[in-house]
């Protein structure tokens, strides 16, 4: 059985959307058991409203949690004086191995801080990124940072470049990944000294051949990230967030606007009711709560960050991320890579 920490209280939905997420996950995965953190007399009630089944119940176990961090909350403050939150006790279950993962929709400032203060990074590694995957024209591409650090200097872009590398290589099996740092033109010339003293450094990397985990393509743009040219894509939790946020919105735009548009007339219906399983395809495709769930890459146990928005579909999406980071070893294998001698 694989044991995860869920996080119930935290996002902007909490246990009402949580608790139905948690169950379907269980639903989905016979192996997995599920500890759920925060107001107990709250998750009973969303159990029994659930309509939670004996069998089901006997793979959930309830850890109370007096506190929630809220999203307004600052990350300082958070550690300081929400030790008895939510989102602080189902990471400290996995320092304590109650657990071997945690999945948060909470405060992203307030996990990072809390997941880098309890679980601590590896030692090679400065700050974990949080890394995900979104769609592109061939499959898949893994973008990160998405939100952990507002801010990297050039040494941590060049470490989530091959932390990024590692994964897509030893996790998702893409043999040689193909990286590039997002900057506002793919030119040499562009971008700001910190984009630049990075592009640098990788290139100075692989022209040296120090080792060979990845191919560097140099800077992209934001619509490499869907062509599939390359299959990393590096940038600071700033950008990165704007980046996937902006997806997001400009997918639910086009999806809006089907339903319009093929509602509009008895014509248009009829075109829609033609053309609805193609539609559905794509919709399926492109829907962001299929991609939910971000792993933050480089500490020593395992931290999946949900969406603050996500429903029950999107966050059973996220625990299942983690339980398969978990069953494929992934902190494993970015020590043993890194032990190798694929330094940072």
């Amino acid at each position: 059985m694989t044991t995860l920490a869920l996080d119930v209280m935290s996002g902007d939905l909490g246990a009402q959307e949580c608790v139905p997420a948690a169950l379907l996950a269980l639903a989905g995965d016979p192996d997995l058991q599920l500890l759920l953190v925060g107001d107990a007399a709250i998750i009973e009630r969303s159990l029994a409203a659930e309509r939670c089944s004996p069998s089901m119940r006997e793979r959930l176990q309830i850890v109370p949690a007096s506190q929630v961090i809220l999203m307004t909350d600052a990350p300082r403050e958070a550690i300081r004086r929400k030790k008895d939150s939510s989102m602080r006790i189902a990471v400290d279950l996995v320092q304590e191995g109650r657990a071997a993962a945690a999945v948060s929709a909470g405060n992203t400032g307030a996990l990072t801080a809390i997941a880098h203060f309890v679980l601590k990074c590896l030692p090679e590694v400065e700050r974990a990124p949080i890394m995900s995957a979104v769609p592109n024209a061939r499959g898949h591409t893994h973008l990160l940072d998405l939100g952990a650090n507002v801010r990297a200097t050039a040494l941590q872009l060049e470490q989530f470049a091959v932390m990024g590398a590692i994964v897509a290589r030893d996790v998702h099996d893409i043999a040689r990944p193909r990286v590039g740092v997002l900057n506002i033109g793919s030119e040499e010339s562009k971008g700001h000294d910190l984009v630049q003293e990075a592009h640098a450094r990788l290139r100075a990397r692989a022209a040296a051949g120090e080792h060979d985990i990845f191919e560097y393509r140099g800077f992209v743009e934001g619509q490499d990230i869907f062509t599939g040219e390359v299959d990393v894509v590096v940038t600071d939790g700033f950008t990165g967030n704007v980046a996937l946020k902006t997806m997001e919105g400009v997918a639910g735009l086009i999806s809006g606007r089907l339903r319009r548009e093929f509602t509009a007339s008895w014509g248009a219906k009829l075109a829609g009711l033609i053309a609805r399983p193609v539609l559905r395809r794509v919709s399926s495709s492109l829907d962001p709560r299929q991609y939910n769930g971000a792993v933050m890459v480089g500490l020593r146990r395992i931290v999946v960050k949900s969406h603050g928005s996500a429903d029950r579909i999107a966050l059973a999406r996220a625990i299942a991320i983690a339980a398969t980071a978990v069953r494929r070893q992934l902190v494993e294998h970015v020590t043993l890579a890194l032990a190798s001698g694929e330094k940072l």
